[in-house]
């Protein structure tokens, strides 16, 4: 029986239906391995003289099924590697911001968006991740590496929305205060802009989540260049639904920008990146584009990024720039993924 894909309420009624007892005794086993990281039902008042259903539940109760394989770190970036049951691997990055950590998530093993900037989408899609492989993640970082998460986005491997239904039943547990205790407003959703997949965001019971979009580019016949999502749903197309997510008075939708050197760094495509941008309620983080093997693209010159940075904020873009973090151990932007890549051409 698993536990990190369920809620508290689903972790119950499944506990009821496998061992007919009730919440006395589940709810205090969800809680101590979701808070605490433990399978210790010896401790636990609940089972004081019923040491045998103790025993028992241990022995089939599966809290975690990959390995942790491999962990570096950078600068206080900490990428880690978890091998999944079926022998693939996911990478996930636990990043230091101010007096809290992140944790950057993955959502699928590979990725079929495409993006040339991105080296997980050189692998291609392998498979899915479950919503327990991605609550693992968290599990990981907290219970197994000491760090404590405060905030989650799903900006590793992968597309979340197109993994949608895994994604959303892994926010649900992460948000549950029986357990993780990690609230909506410090999750993140990143995308290359699935149209269906937002609209659906959108209509998720509760507060909305916060809402990232990898756009990185001013216009559609750069975009779809970059990525070929583009050519499915344009930048206008884009943008509609950008308008139609529900945000707060105190949010706002993050735009990532990658800036890559003669690509997507001239003035004029600063310009037109503000005009696309002027009746968006936007938060813009600038990105200087991080090397892959194999990659002939190279980041903006610093005087070419503050040059792009100050005609935005010219035009009252709110922008902040991405600090390059984790890039020596590729964990930085676009660098997750370990098999080896194609050159751009």
């Amino acid at each position: 029986m698993k536990i990190l894909g369920h809620t508290h309420n689903r972790f119950v009624e499944a506990f009821q239906q496998r061992y007919a007892k009730r919440a006395f005794y589940s709810s205090p086993i969800y809680r101590q391995v979701m808070k605490e990281g433990r399978l210790a039902l010896g401790e636990l008042e609940a089972f004081d003289g019923a040491e045998k259903l103790a025993r028992q539940i241990e022995s089939e109760l599966v809290v975690t099924t990959g390995k942790l394989m491999q962990k570096e770190s950078d600068g206080g970036v900490l990428k880690f590697v978890t091998e999944l049951f079926d022998g693939l691997t996911v990478e996930s990055v636990i990043i230091p911001m101010f007096n809290r950590h992140t944790l950057c998530v993955s959502s699928q093993v590979g990725c079929r968006m495409g993006c040339r900037f991105c080296r997980t989408g050189k692998m291609g899609w392998i498979r899915n991740l479950t919503a327990s492989e991605i609550v693992e993640q968290v599990f990981t970082a907290r219970h197994l590496l000491g760090v404590d998460i405060r905030n989650v986005v799903f900006m590793g491997m992968g597309e979340p929305l197109d993994n949608l239904e895994n994604v959303v039943q892994a926010v649900r547990v992460l948000e549950d205060q029986r357990g993780m205790d990690i609230a909506r407003r410090y999750i993140t959703i990143s995308t290359v802009g699935l149209i269906d997949g937002i609209d659906r965001l959108a209509d998720l019971d509760g507060p909305p989540l916060n809402l990232a979009v990898s756009l990185n580019a001013p216009d559609d016949e750069i975009r779809s260049r970059l990525m070929p999502i583009n050519r499915t749903y344009s930048m206008p197309v884009l943008k509609d639904a950008l308008m139609r997510y529900p945000l707060g008075k105190k949010t706002a939708i993050f735009v990532e920008y990658v800036l890559i050197r003669d690509i997507n760094d001239q003035p004029e495509h600063a310009r037109a990146l503000s005009a696309y941008l002027s009746s968006l309620k936007v938060k813009v983080n600038l990105i200087p584009y991080n090397p892959a093997p194999g990659s002939r693209w190279q980041p903006p010159s610093a005087e070419t990024f503050q040059r792009f940075r100050a005609l935005l904020e010219n035009d009252h873009v709110f922008v902040r720039r991405r600090r390059e973090k984790g890039e020596h151990i590729m964990a930085a932007c676009g660098q997750l993924g370990g098999r080896p890549v194609q050159a751009d051409r």
